[in-house]
């Protein structure tokens, strides 16, 4: 009976690996559908929302089949493993049981080797994954330039929150809230300049006038993300020019007409699993610095990297 549990405890562990690592690559997957869709391109937006739910729903619902598969597989094997037994005791007149603390044993072992697995697959996506890449990047182009990336919450407010926190290094207390409704009437008072940019994504036609005021709501009433539109928007509004910082692409300066000092935002493709967020910068830290210079991959061994990720 004993060897009949291990059996089925590593074909549990063995389905749980599989099923972790098709996640990972319909994430990657995804990543990439994502990446090829621009963000303004509301229509195609839709679709790849539509085409990512059923992804995931599919895999989803394999996985649950595979797993009530082997439960019930499993489950035949115990009834058969428990009859053999019965039929070994009365023969036998010896009882065959696992004790508690061997159950305990193989329960520990168990999640010891799990937790091996997952520091295996944390240090392997902090090496090679795209928001790594996309980090070590930024922390280059913002090094030269003696700033680092502040983080902002990712909650569907975060170009507005990394304005906010700009503008508070030039002593404005504008909020979240101020900018989003300055932002909206700006665009209202000038739809010339914002609706020729706005398509339906259904039919693919330029923004109606209540389409667009429609939109324009939504900037004062949800979290929707805000985007180049905004930031144009924004800068006339701070009459500032507004530096967005990138990893594999220049610079991009809204507002370029302005003798304002900029605001530096950074832009990220890769930072949560939604994709797209903006985080703001601030003044590098010198000690900051010298201590990354220290703990360098080299001098970071294995037993640091657990500690760190499974305290």
């Amino acid at each position: 009976m004993e060897a009949v549990l291990t059996e089925e405890l590593d074909e549990e562990e063995q389905l749980v690996r599989r099923h972790r690592k098709e996640k990972k690559e319909l994430q990657a997957k995804i990543q990439s559908m994502k990446n090829v869709v621009p963000k303004n391109d509301k229509k195609r937006r839709k679709q790849l929302t539509e085409d990512v739910a059923k992804l995931e729903a599919e895999m989803e619902q394999k996985h649950r089949k595979e797993l009530e598969q082997l439960k019930l597989t499993s489950k035949e094997s115990k009834i058969d493993s428990v009859a053999v037994n019965i039929s070994n005791l009365v023969l036998e007149n010896q009882p065959l049981r696992i004790s508690k603390a061997q159950k305990r044993r193989e329960k520990k072992a168990a999640l010891e080797k799990e937790r091996e697995e997952r520091i295996a697959e944390a240090e392997i996506e902090n090496l090679t994954g795209a928001r790594h890449v996309e980090s070590e990047k930024l922390a280059q182009i913002l090094g030269a330039r003696q700033l680092e990336i502040k983080q902002i919450p990712s909650d569907g407010h975060c170009m507005y929150r990394a304005i906010e926190d700009q503008l508070k290094e030039q002593e404005c207390t504008l909020t979240v809230a101020a900018l989003r409704s300055q932002t909206a009437d700006y665009m209202q008072s000038h739809v010339e300049d914002f609706l020729p940019f706005l398509t339906n994504p259904n039919t693919g036609e330029m923004y109606t006038p209540e389409e667009f005021g429609k939109y324009c709501d939504d900037i004062v009433n949800t979290a929707a993300w805000g985007g180049q539109l905004e930031l144009r928007a924004l800068s006339h509004i701070l009459r500032s020019p507004i530096e967005i910082i990138q990893a594999d692409s220049p610079p991009i300066v809204v507002g370029e007409e302005y003798s304002k000092k900029p605001l530096i935002l950074v832009y990220m493709r890769h930072a949560y699993g939604l994709g797209e967020h903006y985080n703001s910068v601030t003044q590098l830290n010198t000690a900051t610095e010298n201590c990354r210079n220290y703990l360098m991959p080299s001098t970071f061994n294995m037993v640091d990297l657990r500690m760190f990720l499974f305290p």
